[in-house]
């Protein structure tokens, strides 16, 4: 048996070897490192897949987030909520942008923000909300929009985690992540489904003027040279990342597919097992994966175990070299970094249960059905016994 990787960036490079290699030399012999022809022509090509009028390539999926939120105009002390659950990147940008981030619980199914925990947390500070589609798992979009409406609110996506996946709202139109919102963000850190091999990230909008706004801001608040508009950073993804992601992104469908038939082998061999819950798409409340499941990417496969010891199975993993994760460990409301005298532990009742069950097992495009078997056998070996 191969040896199993948490993300096996080998092996799908083996597959990709001479497209990403020709691309490469091709910008190392042109120097055209910076905007270069590579960088505009990945953005045109993102932009056809993902059905949005404007892709802003930028440095990296924090920068993104941040990125979105200036060029919305958010002023310190404008309150921004999002979930607990979820990598600090989404809570950092709103802090240093002296905004007030507001954490509330996620859905115990989903693990995405929870509805109703939202609603309960606008105030007339609310500027904006910001839906992660954690886990490559589309957010309820429909709701989210909607009380965006109904109380004039910006809507973010941080969709770090979840390129490629749709949303099918209620009246059946199919969106894609990312482009339902106000603004949306992704990063092309080298384990996202669509990684480069550095760091990377994009801004997406339907919207002209928001577009504009934001080219600015990612080269130094500058629309010509020397000319300073806005107040801009410097956020750039360079062009030997671009000509990775474009050899990569005509495969993105093809590698989502390869992490949803994989999900569903765990899925089928942890059934019947009591002390695991496995996850399941926005549609099926039950413990299943839909046939289509066009609304997961499965960036991660995360499990939660119950009547069991989560830290113990990190360890037996480990020692059977089977790397894992837990994502996370801490919920943000409690990080030294975002605690908060509102916060009270009685509105956090999922995530903080959640932090203590989740397991993300090996997940990535080269997964075979042999690592598969020795995992779940593995898994299931322990937490039975």
């Amino acid at each position: 048996m191969k040896k199993i990787q948490m993300v096996d960036l080998q092996g799908q490079y083996a597959t990709i070897k001479e497209r990403v290699d020709a691309s490469i030399q091709e910008v190392i012999e042109t120097t055209a490192f910076i905007n270069g022809p590579e960088v505009h022509a990945f953005q045109k090509e993102l932009e056809e897949y993902l059905g949005v009028k404007h892709v802003i390539p930028c440095a990296n999926g924090t920068d993104a987030l941040q990125i979105a939120m200036m060029g919305l105009g958010l002023k310190p002390g404008d309150e921004v909520i999002t979930a607990d659950f979820t990598f600090a990147a989404t809570v950092e940008v709103i802090a240093l942008l002296q905004l007030t981030p507001i954490l509330v619980d996620v859905d115990p199914v989903n693990f995405n923000i929870d509805i109703a925990a939202l609603e309960k947390a606008i105030t007339p500070k609310t500027k904006a909300i910001v839906p992660v589609h954690l886990f490559g798992l589309a957010a309820n979009m429909d709701e989210t929009m909607e009380l965006a409406e109904r109380h004039n609110l910006y809507v973010i996506e941080d969709n770090a985690q979840g390129i490629g996946s749709k949303y099918t709202s209620k009246n059946g139109t199919k969106t894609m992540t990312g482009g339902i919102g106000h603004v949306g963000s992704t990063s092309f850190f080298p384990s996202k489904n669509l990684g480069c091999y550095g760091d990377g990230g994009a801004i997406f909008t339907n919207d002209d003027k928001l577009a504009h706004i934001l080219r600015g801001i990612v080269n130094h608040g500058m629309y010509e040279r020397y000319h300073h508009d806005v107040v801009g950073v410097n956020s750039r993804l360079d062009s030997i990342q671009a000509a990775v992601l474009r050899a990569k992104l005509p495969k993105l469908n093809e590698y989502n597919t390869a992490r949803r038939n994989a999900a569903r082998k765990y899925t089928k061999a942890f059934e019947g097992i009591n002390q695991i819950v496995t996850p399941t798409g926005f549609c099926n409340a039950g413990n299943s994966i839909c046939d289509t499941c066009d609304c997961h990417v499965f960036h991660q496969y995360t499990l939660r175990i119950i009547n069991s010891d989560r830290d113990a199975l990190v360890k037996h993993l480990n020692a059977n070299d089977i790397p894992c994760g837990v994502y996370y460990p801490i919920p943000l409301h409690l990080q030294k970094a975002y605690a908060d005298t509102r916060y009270e532990e009685v509105n956090f009742k999922v995530t903080n249960k959640l932090v203590k069950e989740v397991i993300s097992l090996p997940m990535h495009t080269e997964l075979d059905d042999e690592q598969i078997d020795f995992i779940t056998k593995t898994v299931i070996d322990f937490v039975t016994k």
